[in-house]
Parts: structure tokens; C-alpha cells; sequence
């Protein structure tokens, strides 16, 4: 939840923002293609309200990302499925139940209509506990629920005999992993113990914000056990793009955008600037590497929320979400 005083100082800006507007008058245009400025602005407006441009950079992901791994306890793993699977065999048996009753009331038969409602309504109720126990588990063990019954019974037996640990990597202060880790490598005591990624969980064990990758080791050192927590280093494939600054982006209902800045009125010294929609690909340092703008383009480094505020949508830069 937000502090108070973040949402005193986030009203704040609005109010400024409001104010510059009355102020300087821009002009607001209703960006009906692509290239309509959503505000223009003078050189004078724009050192007014602090704007400040930049170019993007070009720079190539494909730096490891670390985190830290704990090995999961198979007892966690065994209950869940356990549930999963009699859950599944109750509902199916209650689906059986109620056909088999509906077609002796069909046929009249020895079953009255009190039995076959009693039958649905038991039928409903396990199907509710198998559909709760199989979104728990899509939960909690990601690429585990799609496999099929019997590659999963042979990995929960290899995970519970000890020959095969599942490790949950937790990389802190991200929402996601816009290039997915190809290769993964535990730091056990100096020794890199390689892991297979068998995909992202989609919910995460820390109480911060992190994104969960779920690791399978066949090789374990011994003495590695459950509970055990180590370094771990994710990297992915080498991805080129645009880096940009924090604060130059925006997160709106269809996704990140920035600003661009166009020539609107030159021979008046104005300028226009038009959000353009970007693909965000990976934090670098204070900064994220993006798509969707050229070295070439002039963007908005700082004072995106003001132009923000003089278009009217509903969303909030990505320097203000570290204030959540």
C-alpha cells in the first residue's frame, strides 16, 4: 500500500500539473493518428515545467540476472499432487453418480428426483475442490501442471528418493522477466552447479516484489537438502534494443509508452510530443532496454507525468513505482 505522504506528493503533482495548464494555455489536440501530438509545447513551456530530452542508447541485454535459490521440501510437492489427483477422481466419481442416477430417473426407475439433486449438488462441490486443488497447483508448481500424470509421478519419485532437487529462485524488485533465462547456474560453497529452468512460477514465496523461476537439479552436491538457500545466476539470451531512462516511461491500460518529441509548429518554436508504445525488455542499471524507438528519436527523460497530466490518462511513470 502506498504511504501517506506519497499520496500527498503524487496529489501534489497533479495539482501542479493542473496548474501549469491553466497557465500556460497548451494547446491539446485529440491524437486522432498516430503522429498527432497529444501536447505541444514552447521552449520556454518546456523549461518551465522541468522537461528534459534525451536520446536512447543502443545496448545489448543478455547480462545475468541473480538471484538466491532455496531447495524446496518434496513433502510440499507429494501433498499437492495427492490432492490434485483425488480430488480429480472424486469429481469424476460424483460425474458418474449423477449420471447414472439421472438415467434411472429417466427411465423411472428406483431413483427419485430428491436423489439425482442430491447427486448434482455433490457433483458440483467436487468439482469446485478438484478446479480449487488444480489452480492451487498451476500456482504453485508452474510447468509441473501441465505435464502428463506418469512424467510427473517419475519426477515427484526421483524429487522424493533424493536423486533430483527442485530449487525456487527468487530475483527481487521485478515484476517479470521480459527475456526468458535460458541457463541457470547455482553458486553451492564456489562450486557452479548448472540447473535446468523449467519455467517461471506465478507465485512468489518473498513478501517483496520478485519473480520466481523454478529450477530442476539432477547432480546435486551432497548434503544439499531442502531448505538450503544459495546464489543463483539466470541469463538469457543475448536480445538487442534501446536503453532508456526509468522516468521516461510510462505504464497505461495497453501497456509501457514514452514520449517522443516531433517538430509541431517550428517556425513558433513549439514542439509536440506523441507517446509511442514500447516493448520493455530488461532493467540495466537505473535504466531499461526497450523496442520500439530509434537512436535517432529525441524522448523524454524527465517530466513524462507532466505531459502525462496535460493528455488526461490514467497511469503512472515507472520512477514513481519505486515509491510504492
Amino acid at each position: 500500500m502506498r504511504s501517506t505522504a506519497y499520496l500527498a506528493q503524487r496529489t501534489w503533482r497533479m495539482r501542479r500539473a493542473q496548474l501549469l495548464l491553466s497557465v500556460l494555455a497548451c494547446p491539446l489536440l485529440a491524437a486522432a493518428a498516430a503522429d498527432d501530438p497529444a501536447a505541444t509545447l514552447s521552449t520556454q513551456q518546456e523549461q518551465a515545467v522541468g522537461l528534459e530530452l534525451t536520446h536512447p542508447v543502443q545496448a545489448n541485454a543478455g547480462e545475468p540476472v541473480v538471484g538466491y535459490g532455496q531447495v524446496l521440501d518434496p513433502v510440499g510437492l507429494i501433498t499437492d499432487a495427492g490432492r490434485l489427483a483425488s480430488t480429480g477422481a472424486a469429481a469424476r466419481a460424483a460425474q458418474a453418480q449423477t449420471q447414472r442416477l439421472q438415467q434411472l430417473y429417466r427411465d423411472q426407475a428406483d431413483a427419485s428426483l430428491k436423489s439425482v439433486q442430491t447427486a448434482e449438488i455433490a457433483q458440483i462441490e467436487a468439482e469446485a475442490q478438484a478446479q480449487a486443488a488444480n489452480a492451487n497447483f498451476a500456482m504453485q508448481w508452474g510447468v509441473l501442471a501441465r505435464m502428463s500424470v506418469e512424467p510427473r509421478r517419475q519426477l515427484i519419485s526421483a524429487i522424493a528418493a533424493g536423486r533430483t532437487l527442485l530449487v525456487r529462485a527468487e530475483v527481487a524488485g521485478r515484476f517479470s522477466l521480459a527475456l526468458a533465462p535460458q541457463q541457470a547456474v547455482l553458486d553451492v560453497d564456489g562450486v557452479a552447479v548448472p540447473a535446468r529452468i523449467l519455467g517461471l512460477l506465478r507465485r512468489s514465496a518473498s513478501e517483496v516484489p520478485s519473480v520466481s523461476v523454478l529450477l530442476r537439479v539432477d547432480h546435486a552436491p551432497s548434503g544439499l537438502g531442502p531448505g538450503a538457500r544459495m546464489p543463483v545466476s539466470l541469463r538469457g539470451e543475448a536480445h538487442g534494443g534501446m536503453l532508456v531512462p526509468a522516468g521516461s516511461l510510462i505504464y497505461g491500460e495497453h501497456g509501457a509508452y514514452l514520449y517522443r518529441q516531433v517538430a509541431a509548429q517550428p517556425a513558433a518554436g513549439r514542439h509536440g510530443y506523441v507517446p509511442v508504445n514500447v516493448k520493455v525488455l530488461q532493467n540495466m542499471g537505473g535504466n531499461w532496454l526497450v523496442e520500439g524507438v530509434d537512436a535517432d528519436d529525441v524522448i523524454v527523460a524527465n517530466g513524462a507525468g507532466v505531459l502525462w497530466s496535460l493528455q488526461g490518462i490514467g497511469s503512472f511513470s515507472a520512477a514513481e513505482a519505486d515509491h510504492d
